[in-house]
């Protein structure tokens, strides 16, 4: 397949391809293919959803290696002296740092709870209101977004560094990203159109009204961009021949474990960073509608693809080892 048959392939596609806006790929250090559909430009940015969790996973290992973080092993609530715990809640004074970052995390309730949070004066502490309960620390695997706000507050606690701030400083700047800006939706009407519009975006960081960044989502990136970020990972925490992050934070971010439920498609999980192959160490950031940082360190690939809006696109990992992954392996050696 050429690059214009590919070009027509996804552009003609119906279905769970037809919102790809851009796809960008490198093979052995070095980009190969980019690609752009839906009048979108190499440098416009998309929601990248769920992917948001894998570059936090980062700024919290950077913050690690600077020790600014003691360990994954502190308890969440060292972190929050303040934070009055609510009666009878004991589940929540043993939850640790890496209980969030494995989605082992014990709430109460069952769903996220966007309203009650995102309607909030502070998103940080009323999600951990939500963090404990009566099962106790089960360490079954239970995913969730707007409560892993917590991680954000943690950040800022220990580095006294708002999240797009520390993001900028640390990671976006080293990897020759522009600069980020914060984005606060005014009203519920405001927060649902960020997340559903189709129209290109800008490098904002959707935010809290304390302007922290959302850790689960809210993150706009473009393909280019995200394949920076999977290059970092690849070559365990250097890039340009410069260290962002250490080789061993990335090898414990992507080690697998498995995860009980069998609804995640057996997939394994490291920290906020899914694993697909465990004999290959294949792993990604997955975004809901379909955006994705794919990472294969046995083929030196990394291919990431951003796309709009399309809530019936979960997980595009098979289209990019079908189509993609191919594709860049048959074009790096011609």
């Amino acid at each position: 397949m050429t690059k214009d048959e590919l070009h027509r392939y996804i552009e003609e596609s119906k279905g769970s391809k037809s919102n790809i806006c851009q796809i960008c790929a490198y093979k052995d250090g070095k980009k190969v293919y980019s690609d752009t559909w839906h009048d979108y430009k190499k440098d416009d940015c998309v929601h990248i959803m769920s992917a948001t969790k894998s570059v936090m996973a980062l700024l919290i290992g950077i913050a690690l290696d600077k020790g600014q973080i003691g360990s994954i092993n502190d308890k969440v609530l060292d972190y929050f002296p303040d934070y009055t715990v609510k009666r009878g809640e004991k589940t929540i004074y043993d939850v640790t740092i890496k209980h969030l970052l494995t989605m082992r995390a014990p709430y109460k309730g069952k769903g996220d709870p966007w309203s009650k949070v995102c309607s909030s004066d502070n998103w940080t502490y009323t999600s951990l209101d939500f963090l404990g309960g009566k099962k106790g620390l089960t360490d079954e695997f239970n995913y969730k977004t707007v409560c892993l706000h917590i991680l954000s507050g943690i950040l800022y606690k220990a580095t006294n560094t708002k999240t797009v701030d520390y993001a900028n400083k640390y990671l976006f700047e080293p990897l020759g990203i522009k600069p980020y800006k914060i984005f606060i939706a005014r009203s519920a009407e405001e927060h649902k159109q960020f997340t559903i519009e189709k129209t290109p975006k800008e490098n904002v960081w959707f935010c809290d009204t304390e302007d922290l960044g959302t850790p689960g989502y809210g993150l706009c990136m473009s393909a280019e961009d995200m394949a920076k970020i999977g290059q970092l990972c690849l070559n365990k925490g250097v890039y340009n021949g410069k260290r962002i992050i250490s080789s061993s934070w990335i090898k414990e971010m992507t080690h697998p474990r498995i995860i009980e439920n069998q609804n995640w498609q057996g997939m394994e999980y490291g920290y906020l960073w899914w694993i697909l192959d465990r004999k290959k160490n294949i792993y990604a950031a997955l975004g809901n509608s379909g955006n994705v940082i794919y990472i294969n360190p046995d083929k030196n690939i990394v291919i990431s693809v951003a796309s709009y809006f399309k809530p019936t696109v979960m997980n595009r990992a098979d289209f990019i080892r079908e189509y993609i992954e191919p594709f860049v392996c048959d074009i790096s050696r011609r």
